[in-house]
């Protein structure tokens, strides 16, 4: 959260204060969090916006599947067992612990996970850039932040943490060959909305909201820049199904899917997006999120 990286910038240390609060209840931690992001209570007995839903979908909804299908290396067996194992990355390597990483044992361009991990991704272009040592503490350093449950998060928790190493997708005609990211926001079952996120991790990426027909929504969440367009990937009703396919056992679940050479990748599965403190411009999209969420059949 943007407010707690201001107010203590090391982010060690901020792990350090959520593990040693771990022991507040996730009701009262979720209510503080929310407060501090967005400047208004947290109503959890009438949730309304999407953002509030999550938090409930937190503390209330407790499916079985859900540790495996929000661990990167056991969501594999759920991807299988859908009939979908064909859109697998290719994997190179699962380490049980960081220690065990070795590097000359690698490809010269891979991407390195903790399968149980949020924004714990490592990835390499250049395997002669790295240096083993620097890996394996970085890796330490995820799991810790896992360990300290930030967002009060229970699926991340109940699996083994494992390091996966699979294929570097890279699309060429792309800043920094990032290829483009479909995060496909599914209710029951049906895909309605869909965040693709174009030229990552350079000053030109942009988040930019469609609809199922790719008619571009007009609206902005981390600083989009909503005059811009993507054009319709050739492969959209595919993703979709697979999307659907893959959210039908949960009342919500965001499908993270890539197309590369008009070929679908998974990507993984989320339960809650950005851990339900993402920003929307107009805030009403919060709402309209919010309103397909049906809390009440569960």
């Amino acid at each position: 959260m943007d407010e707690y990286k201001k107010i203590i910038k090391s982010k060690n240390l901020r792990y350090g204060i959520l593990f040693g609060v771990r022991f507040i209840p996730d009701s009262v931690m979720l209510k503080l969090q929310y407060r501090v992001k967005f400047k208004r209570k947290l109503n959890l007995k009438f949730p309304k916006r999407f953002t509030e839903k999550i938090q409930w979908y937190k503390l209330y909804y407790k499916n079985s599947i859900m540790p495996k299908c929000s661990d990167k290396y056991l969501v594999r067996e759920y991807i299988k067992s859908k009939g979908l194992g064909y859109i697998l990355n290719d994997l190179y390597c699962v380490y049980d612990s960081p220690s065990e990483i070795k590097l000359d044992e690698l490809p010269d361009k891979f991407v390195m996970k903790l399968s149980n991990g949020s924004g714990t991704n490592l990835l390499c272009r250049d395997k002669n850039k790295l240096n083993e040592q620097q890996v394996i503490k970085q890796f330490k350093s995820f799991y810790f932040k896992v360990k300290a449950n930030l967002g009060r998060e229970w699926p991340y928790m109940k699996v083994k943490p494992k390091i996966v190493v699979e294929r570097l997708l890279e699309d060429e005609e792309h800043i920094n060959n990032a290829i483009n990211d479909y995060k496909i926001f599914c209710y029951n079952g049906q895909p309605e909305y869909i965040i693709c996120i174009s030229d990552r991790y350079s000053e030109q990426c942009n988040h930019l909201v469609y609809d199922t027909e790719w008619n571009k929504i007009m609206v902005a969440s981390e600083k989009a820049r909503i005059d811009e367009n993507l054009p319709k990937p050739e492969n959209l009703k595919e993703m979709l199904c697979i999307a659907s396919k893959l959210s039908e056992d949960f009342p919500f679940a965001r499908i993270d899917l890539y197309s590369l050479d008009n070929k679908v990748y998974f990507g993984e599965i989320t339960f809650y997006p950005w851990s339900g403190y993402m920003e929307f411009e107009p805030d009403e999209f919060d709402f309209v999120l919010g309103e397909k969420f049906n809390l009440r059949r569960k």
